[in-house]
């Protein structure tokens, strides 16, 4: 398995129970496909370096996880159609 590095943006109206919903989610999906998560922080609401959907700021998530390449291709699939996700970012980490 390969370790992986996740951040996401998420709309900055949401709640923590909401949040909470998300970040479950999809640790979660990295699990159930054979995925183990390292950790899953929440940095917080910050300041977008540009507007994207007429939102200013977002929640920030940080995830380590390991993982084959079948779950990486799983989670690009369903946050690239997941409304409550503004952006996001995955690359794998070096040894």
């Amino acid at each position: 398995m390969r370790a992986y590095e996740l951040m996401y943006i998420v709309k900055p109206e949401f709640d923590e129970e909401q949040l909470a919903t998300v970040t479950d989610k999809y640790a979660n999906l990295i699990t159930n496909n054979g995925g183990e998560v390292i950790s899953n922080e929440k940095w917080g609401k910050r300041k977008l370096a540009y507007e994207i959907n007429d939102y200013r700021d977002g929640i920030y998530i940080l995830v380590n996880f390991k993982g084959e390449p079948d779950v990486v291709n799983e989670v690009d699939r369903l946050m690239k159609i997941d409304d409550d996700i503004l952006r996001f970012m995955m690359i794998v980490k070096e040894k």
